[in-house]
């Protein structure tokens, strides 16, 4: 019977039935499966994460009571607030700078091949290899007033005495670009990959010159991969520690090297906290408002 209903077209209500039931069964199997696989991530990330969080906005509102004095403190002193707003301007512009830095090498790695290619390459991941602090160590050296950068300056006859390089704005925010270049450049360059060439030369084609086509056609269809860049060293920068620290010195105060000389120098752990969580929100009004204005989710799927 079930052979003349398969032969006719129409299969048998008691198979489909079973399939149905076979298929629920593996699907809840499935998921349950999941959970287990991603129980251990989970918990880890309670842990290392959520749980020292919780931690540190609980000692920022309980000192022992339940107070909002060291968040009133952080907006009414304006040393601090100085603070809040140079790391705010750093991070932004570090942005920019990695940004018409970077995607000028992504574009020159999509069209090179061969040697140059990977030699392009190398050049951008190397530094991805080295230590921070290296890094920040080499722009002392660079930068110090018997530094390499005013020896060169002064044997130019460009200047007479030495400059103050070190421990300034300047001095900060060229060694934080350096740093954080390769995460501009890496994204763009996955981007600009992605773009199929065919769509250029339809511009050319259709009359665009080069300038034209690169406008219509490059720049919105890498826009994805440079969201995600900016994001990502907005988010980077606000948090950095060691550069500022470092090339910065005392004069150039950032807000993770506040929130350190709170913790460990002055044991102030409860104003520290406030300094987090004003951070961690920071960077999540941040991560807001990219996913609101260019969408990270587009971002996620183009990248």
């Amino acid at each position: 019977m079930s052979t003349i209903a398969l032969s006719e077209g129409r299969a048998d209500p008691s198979i489909e039935t079973g399939a149905a039931e076979i298929s629920g069964h593996h699907g809840s199997l499935s998921r349950r499966t999941s959970l287990l696989l991603i129980a251990p991530l989970g918990i880890l990330l309670a842990a290392v994460f959520f749980l020292p969080i919780a931690n540190f906005l609980l000692r920022s509102v309980f000192d022992p009571d339940l107070t909002l004095s060291h968040y009133a403190s952080l907006f009414a002193e304006p040393l601090y607030l100085r603070i809040l707003l140079r790391t705010l301007w750093i991070a932004l512009a570090t942005t920019g700078l990695t940004l018409v830095l970077g995607y000028p090498i992504a574009l020159l790695m999509t069209r090179l091949n061969g040697v140059w290619a990977a030699a392009v390459s190398l050049c951008v991941v190397i530094p991805l290899w080295t230590s921070v602090l290296v890094r920040s160590y080499a722009w002392i050296v660079l930068l110090q007033r018997n530094g390499l950068v005013n020896q060169g300056l002064q044997q130019l006859g460009l200047i007479e005495r030495p400059l103050q390089l070190l421990h300034t704005d300047g001095a900060v925010l060229i060694a934080m670009t350096q740093v954080l270049l390769p995460f501009m450049v890496l994204p763009v360059y996955a981007t600009l990959r992605n773009i199929s060439p065919d769509l250029v030369r339809a511009a050319h084609n259709l009359g665009a010159g080069r300038f034209r086509a690169f406008l219509a056609i490059t720049v919105p269809l890498s826009l994805p991969g440079a969201a995600a860049g900016a994001v990502m060293i907005f988010v980077l920068a606000l948090g950095f520690y060691i550069t500022p620290a470092l090339v910065g010195g005392p004069r150039t105060l950032m807000i993770a090297t506040l929130i350190s000389q709170q913790a460990t120098e002055l044991s102030n752990w409860p104003f520290a906290a406030a300094l987090s969580v004003v951070l961690l929100l920071m960077s999540l009004c941040v991560t807001l408002a990219f996913k609101r204005l260019l969408g990270v989710d587009r971002i996620v799927h183009h990248g």
